[in-house]
Order: structure tokens, then C-alpha cells, then sequence
């Protein structure tokens, strides 16, 4: 691994490694981070993981900054190190009853009822007052690109639901989700408005279109 990439990875980890220095009793940190708020279809997924404290994978980073190939590679390398880790899904009609906010936080409790070692602590990225089964969290601002076990996290919750998106264009190939994972691109837009919604278009995500 080159120098620079080393110098990244210890900055990414900083955050966690004065946790543990400064915190005896804390032996595992949960990184939490979630994926598709934004789209006008399909579910929100929200990843935990939990890496171990000597965890140095060449490339990891927030998922917004790689590339879908390297996603695919860092995906399987996260999950084959991780301690433990576990998503959340949360479909688009729960988004639509009870809002994306709520959504997002109700897959963050999801994950954490899934995942198998319980964690001392929790890293989010910038959400407040969710459920987290009476763990301590800290929420960070831009958490993806600060922290290295949520910068995991983004990685297993984006290619998680980009997988769901794809499998989703084989049943709806008009919509294009392949190509945009359900965002609102010009092309989805049009598709909308040429052949209408479909199940998992959020209807108060597109009101505005129909």
C-alpha cells in the first residue's frame, strides 16, 4: 500500500482510534450509514458494521467517492474482515406512511437487531434521536468521509441497494433503474411521466411528476 494511502486510511481511523484510547471499556465500535434517501423509488438501506481495530483496506472511503466497480471489490472485502455487520431495509411504502427521516431511523434499528456482536459504542453519520437499543451513538457530521467504520458501512448499504435496484430493472426495464438506482435523473423523470409509476416508486417522492 503507497505511503499517501496509509497517511488517508490513519486520518479516516482518528476519530475512532481516540475513542478506544481514551475508553478502556469500549471494544467495539459500530459504524452505521444508510443509502438512498434521495430516489424517487425503491427502499432506503441502512448497513452496521462492525470492523475490527486493526482494519486497513486499501480504498475504503464514503461510497459517493468510488466508483461502482471498486464499490463491488471494497463490498466484498468489508464483509470478508468485518466482525460483524447487518442492513436494514426499509421499502418504499413505510417510506411513504411514515416519511424517509423516520424511515431511515427505522432501519437503523432493523440493522442493529440483526447484527451479531453487540458494539460499546455507535458511529452514525448525522442522525439524532433514533432507537438504538439503549447503545451509546455519537452522530457526525458527514460521518462517511470522517470515519473509517462508517465509510464501511456506506460501502455495504449502497451496494446493497444497488444490487435490489438492479434486480428491480429486470421487472420494470422502462424505468432505467440499472442506470440510476431510482434517483431522480432527466430519464427517469421522462420514463415517469411516459408510462406512469410503478410498485416501488414512492408516491410522495413523485407526486410532483405524475
Amino acid at each position: 500500500m503507497k505511503e499517501k494511502e496509509v497517511e488517508r486510511l490513519k486520518n479516516l481511523k482518528q476519530i475512532e482510534e481516540e475513542i478506544y484510547k481514551q475508553n478502556s471499556n469500549i471494544n467495539y465500535i459500530c459504524g452505521i450509514d444508510e443509502a438512498g434517501r434521495g430516489p424517487l423509488a425503491g427502499p432506503v438501506v441502512v448497513a452496521s458494521v462492525i470492523m475490527p481495530k486493526n482494519s486497513m483496506i486499501e480504498g475504503i472511503n464514503d461510497s459517493k467517492k468510488i466508483s461502482e466497480k471498486k464499490r463491488e471489490e471494497l463490498y466484498e472485502k468489508i464483509k470478508e474482515e468485518a466482525i460483524t455487520y447487518a442492513v436494514g431495509i426499509i421499502s418504499q411504502e413505510e417510506i411513504d406512511t411514515i416519511n424517509i427521516l423516520n424511515a431511515t431511523k427505522k432501519g437503523v434499528t432493523s440493522s442493529l437487531k440483526e447484527i451479531e456482536t453487540k458494539p460499546d459504542l455507535i458511529l452514525i453519520d448525522a442522525l439524532k434521536g433514533i432507537d438504538t437499543l439503549q447503545i451509546p451513538y455519537k452522530s457526525i457530521i458527514k460521518g462517511d468521509a470522517q470515519v473509517y467504520s462508517i465509510a464501511a458501512a456506506s460501502i455495504i448499504a449502497k451496494v446493497t441497494r444497488d444490487r435490489i435496484m438492479k434486480n428491480w430493472d429486470e421487472v420494470y426495464p422502462e424505468y432505467g433503474f440499472k442506470n440510476h438506482k431510482g434517483y431522480g435523473t432527466a430519464a427517469h423523470i421522462a420514463a415517469i411521466k411516459k408510462y406512469g409509476i410503478c410498485s416501488i416508486h414512492r408516491k410522495s417522492f413523485v407526486k410532483n411528476f405524475i
